[in-house]
């Protein structure tokens, strides 16, 4: 069953998707950070993983024992720790990531920021939402609407013994644009 959130606690200025940034970290960051509109847990097998909706952004850390992988596409600023940063980049266009964490976690990631025209926005805007109708967890921003289009953020996890999927869409409606993010935390054969 989806788990939808609506909160009207945001900033007086939607964020550019041109000001996002991925950033991978070989250990979990502080809840008090950011600013959460959502945060769940999922446990699987050996591992667990917090699952945070930022404002149109994203968090997700994944733990085995005492070693985690955090993934974090969010806007930068002076108080993200510097610590731990395995990959950082501004998110445009396409990108593909790899990476391997602390021998536990292999950590792969393919990105997208997709411009469209605003029929194909308003139709891939739409196809989202009903999908997130029926799984994963959505926050929407009512707040800052263009029109009856309203900026989200929809995350959707596949949880495996040896694997944890995350599939997460953030919507701009006034920019006309998606950003996508697909990502596998794997474990390898002989992690414990």
């Amino acid at each position: 069953m989806p788990n939808l959130a609506k909160q009207p606690e945001v900033g007086p200025v939607l964020p550019s998707s041109n000001d996002l940034n991925l950033f991978v970290y070989d250990r979990p960051l502080h809840p008090e950070l950011f600013q959460r509109f959502g945060a769940w847990r999922v446990s699987q097998g050996a591992y667990h993983a917090d699952v945070w909706i930022l404002p149109l952004g994203h968090l997700v850390t994944i733990t085995l024992g005492h070693h985690s992988l955090t993934e974090l596409v969010a806007l930068e600023n002076e108080i993200l720790p510097t610590r731990g940063v395995l990959t950082r980049f501004k998110m445009k266009g396409e990108r593909d990531v790899e990476r391997e964490a602390n021998e536990t976690w292999q950590y792969m990631s393919s990105t997208q920021v997709e411009n469209m025209d605003d029929a194909l926005y308003k139709a891939v805007h739409h196809d989202l939402l009903a999908h997130a109708g029926k799984r994963g967890w959505l926050v929407t921003h009512e707040k800052w609407a263009d029109g009856d289009l309203v900026p989200f953020s929809y995350v959707d996890v596949e949880a495996r013994d040896r694997e944890f999927h995350v599939h997460a869409f953030h919507a701009y409606p006034h920019e006309r644009t998606i950003v996508k993010t697909q990502t596998i935390f794997e474990l390898p054969e002989n992690a414990k």
